[in-house]
């Protein structure tokens, strides 16, 4: 269904609203705190030097020209996004 040019972005959208639904439902049986991180530039930022080095969707590797630095480009996504996430920890309400 998501190759249907119409609607494939209503169905992504619709996916990822229901899976954040279900977070927020977990966050809220559990008592878990749950950050919502922006994704924008997560795989281009270089997590060392915080340099923006931009790619194609199709380079699968980060590399970072001014430390040598080479990571999996998701990896390199993840740990910027959880940087994000533990840095705005402490700044916001927690209501458990």
């Amino acid at each position: 269904m998501v190759k249907n040019r119409q609607l494939s972005k209503s169905i992504s959208d619709a996916a990822w609203t229901q899976f954040r639904s279900w977070v927020e439902y977990c966050r809220k049986v559990f008592g878990v705190v749950t950050v919502t991180v922006p994704p924008h530039y997560t795989s281009q930022n270089c997590l060392n030097c915080e340099e923006v080095i931009k790619k194609s969707l199709s380079s699968r590797t980060h590399t970072c020209y001014h430390f040598g630095h080479i990571q999996d480009r998701d990896g390199n996504a993840a740990r910027n996004i959880l940087e994000k996430a533990l840095s705005t920890v402490g700044h916001m309400e927690i209501n458990a």
